[in-house]
């Protein structure tokens, strides 16, 4: 999958303008066997609740913003949300 088609740099850029600390925000991608694109956004445990947001409502909108990205490109992507 080549970087345009990649939705990992957009989540990223999300996530770094949320993030009270952006230079520990990256977004890895893996496709698995199925052809399902698995992000997983890694951050920092201070950022947590700003990128989960009050009753998951931030998470929620930056994954319907990745499902009308898989959309258009006809994928299943899914998002993880980790921190250390």
């Amino acid at each position: 999958m080549s970087n345009e088609d990649s939705l990992a740099p957009m989540v990223e850029y999300i996530a770094k303008a949320i993030a009270e600390n952006p230079e520990d925000v990256s977004v890895e991608e893996n496709v698995n066997e199925d052809g399902i694109v698995q992000l997983n956004l890694i951050l920092a445990q201070e950022d947590k609740g700003r990128i989960i947001g009050r009753k998951g409502q931030v998470a929620k909108a930056i994954r319907s913003i990745i499902r009308v990205g898989a959309v258009k490109r006809n994928q299943v992507i899914r998002l993880n949300i980790d921190w250390y």
